[in-house]
């Protein structure tokens, strides 16, 4: 079985692991069952289609969506990998190619639905095309407690019993109980070997601002960034529809993206954001999974998500390539809400109801953070790190004052009114607005009544809304979105714990900073002509530009400048093919000048064999005529060159059976010498 780190080296073109891959890879690899949490953009995929390349047989992938699926295995071909997909978007001529390869044992990686796992024969022919490993992206949509939910991911459980082979199921955000229902549905229960390995993307820039003129701060957002590749998810499809227009027509290539619309015009938008630099789609939730560019380099959210999990999949799609990248999330009341009216309308049971709400409190806690919002964010997820100077709070802290006061005096107000009232009502009472519903159930008379005059409508919503935030208190689904205290408030009530609230910064008007440049001024012309290259190469083939190289491989190249297909050889990104295919090219822009190399030089480029390969070819020209000039010419072919120095032979014997006698009996002995000098 060849090693991890060749494959990684020369196949995908990786000197190094990223944090946390590498045991995971030896987990699959040797036939562990295995679940492994990541963050988006942190390298799941190599973590499955590693392995398939060190095991015998057929790795299977179960992947949600097809754009996802295609997008993967054109990056995997591009790469030099034999992968296939089967989907119900195949040709005739596509689906057949797969049977072929399948039948002539070419194939590692086979893509699939899980849709397709309820075809009766399914078990069947996956049986005989000799599965030996099932790998599960987006792992969570198998739990009711997931935010993406797929009916047919519980069939996956039963595929893994049929077959007898080990399972390795990756995700990128999974709660406690979201694990504890995907090791249940996927591995009866029986725990896998768990990796959890850093949610942290500290590439990426939190903020959240309140709305204020939510479209302008949008425009605005977008302004500032334009020719970027950007998101800008929305709560309606209507939306979606009217910001794309706006964006158009102040000077941006946009496109609307959302469930209501034609498969055929879906496929469009998709295709356009993965072949277009600087493309902005405005979506709903429905641009979800299938997003595979790595070089998104902002996500704004025109409205506030449903969940910390589903927060943390959307903005996760943006800087997979680790370049910086750029978020904004709006909320608003109407938000909120809207989300609380989703999750009351809905037909799960009241625990579950209860439990969303809860999710949706996190998120308002992260939007009211007082510091750090990574820290907010990774601590939902039981991480703990320190303030990661990468988000508004730590670029600006907010204002603050003591709230113990105020929230004291709501909770009494939610307690001498039985639970069983919302915000607006309690905010009539707390500064004494008698309306008819406050004086019909006598609240007048209540000690609590007027308490709060001190303090405007205003302030007090924020205060409620922060009170959420912090858990303090939550909707019932069971009395129709009736503030309840929850246990973290009694503390409070009783004077012995203080809060701390913000300053309520709606209506504010909040400085943003100015987007981070990807590289300096003094390389931002050379990014640009790399970037143009890399367009000619995708237009001329059809495949996204990523495909060639993504972004973070580009910067790398203006950053460091490499001189030598030896040095674009040791640039991440750069695996064995693609230095063949592209390399030369790459190097023109830098250098200004051609590339020449052997071919069989540049399969060793970047590798001690290559430094080896040119020391021989520097003896074998100086012996070329004999140690004293006057003999027949001679020289080994590149072939014979190549051998020795990739398996550096030690002694004259070993030489001769790489070599025929004439060229052993010239060049045997300064080749050792050569290779004694190397070890």
């Amino acid at each position: 079985m060849t090693g991890a780190h060749t494959h990684l080296r020369d196949i995908f073109g990786f000197d190094a692991f990223r944090p946390g891959q590498e045991e995971i890879v030896n987990a699959v690899a040797g036939g562990q069952n295995v679940l492994a949490i990541m963050p988006t953009g942190g390298g799941k995929s190599l973590c499955f289609q590693l392995p398939a390349l060190m095991r015998e047989g057929v790795t299977l992938v179960i992947s949600p969506l097809i754009a996802l699926m295609r997008d993967q295995v054109r990056a995997l071909k591009a790469a030099g990998v034999e992968a296939a997909a089967l989907t119900s978007g195949n040709t005739e001529e596509e689906t057949a190619e797969v049977w072929d390869a399948l039948e002539e044992g070419r194939l590692k990686l086979l893509y699939i639905a899980p849709e397709r796992l309820a075809a009766g024969s399914a078990v069947g022919m996956l049986r005989r095309i000799g599965v030996s490993l099932i790998a599960v992206d987006e792992a969570h949509c198998v739990s009711q407690w997931g935010h993406d939910f797929r009916p047919d991911y519980l069939r996956i459980g039963e595929l893994r019993r049929a077959l007898g082979v080990p399972l390795a199921a990756f995700t990128a955000t999974a709660d406690s109980e979201t694990q504890d229902e995907i090791i249940e549905k996927l591995f009866d229960g029986a725990a896998p070997a768990k990796f959890l390995h850093g949610f942290d993307r500290p590439n990426i820039h939190l903020a959240f601002a309140a709305k204020d003129g939510p479209r302008r701060q949008i425009m605005e957002f977008a302004a500032a960034r334009k020719g970027q590749s950007g998101i800008v998810y929305c709560g309606t499809r209507a939306k979606t529809e009217t910001l794309s227009q706006a964006l158009t027509e102040a000077g941006h290539s946009a496109a609307f993206y959302h469930g209501g619309m034609d498969p055929d015009q879906r496929r469009y938008v998709e295709h356009r954001f993965n072949t277009e630099d600087g493309l902005i789609v405005v979506a709903t939730v429905a641009f979800g999974m299938g997003v595979d560019k790595p070089d998104i380099r902002w996500v704004a959210h025109a409205d506030l998500p449903k969940s910390i999990e589903a927060y943390y999949q959307e903005i996760g799609r943006s800087g997979r390539d680790g370049a910086p990248a750029e978020t904004l999330t709006l909320f608003g009341p109407d938000d909120i809400r809207l989300r609380r009216s989703q999750i009351d309308e809905g037909l799960a049971p009241a625990e579950r109801r209860s439990a969303d709400h809860a999710r949706l409190n996190a998120l308002l806690g992260l939007a009211e953070a007082l510091k750090c919002r990574r820290v907010q964010l990774l601590g939902y997820f039981g991480e703990e790190t320190t303030p990661c100077g990468n988000c508004d709070l730590c670029d600006s802290p907010p204002a603050t004052f003591d709230g113990t006061e105020a929230v004291r005096k709501a909770l009494s107000a939610i307690l001498r009114t039985g639970e069983y009232f919302g915000a607006g009502h309690l905010i009539d009472i707390l500064t004494g607005n008698a309306t008819d519903k406050v004086r019909e159930r006598g609240h007048d008379s209540l000690p609590t009544f007027g308490v709060g005059r001190d303090v405007d409508k205003r302030r007090w919503q924020g205060i409620f809304r922060q009170m959420q935030g912090h858990d303090l208190i939550r909707p019932d689904p069971e009395r129709h979105g009736a503030l309840r205290m929850t246990d973290p408030a009694v503390p409070i009530l009783k004077g012995e714990a203080e809060i701390t609230l913000r300053q309520d910064t709606l209506g504010s008007k909040e400085r943003r900073p100015a987007p981070k440049a990807l590289v300096s001024d003094e390389d931002a012309p050379l990014l640009s002509a790399l970037k143009a290259k890399r367009r000619a190469f995708s237009e001329a083939q059809r495949v996204p530009a990523y495909v060639v190289f993504n972004d973070r491989t580009l910067i790398e190249m203006a950053e460091t400048r490499p001189q030598s297909l030896d040095d674009m050889a040791r640039i991440g990104g750069v695996g064995a093919k693609k230095l063949e295919q592209y390399g030369a090219a790459f190097l023109e822009v830098i250098t200004g000048e051609a590339a020449a190399m052997h071919p069989a030089r540049r399969k060793l480029a970047g590798r001690a064999a290559g430094t080896l390969y040119d020391r021989l070819v520097e003896v074998q020209t100086a012996l070329a005529n004999g140690p004293d000039g006057h003999d027949k010419p001679l020289s080994c072919s590149s072939s014979q060159i190549t051998k020795i120095a990739q398996m550096r032979p030690r002694d004259a014997a070993a030489i001769a059976r790489l070599l025929d006698e004439k060229r052993a009996e010239r060049f045997a002995a300064a080749f050792l010498e050569v290779l004694a000098e190397e070890r």
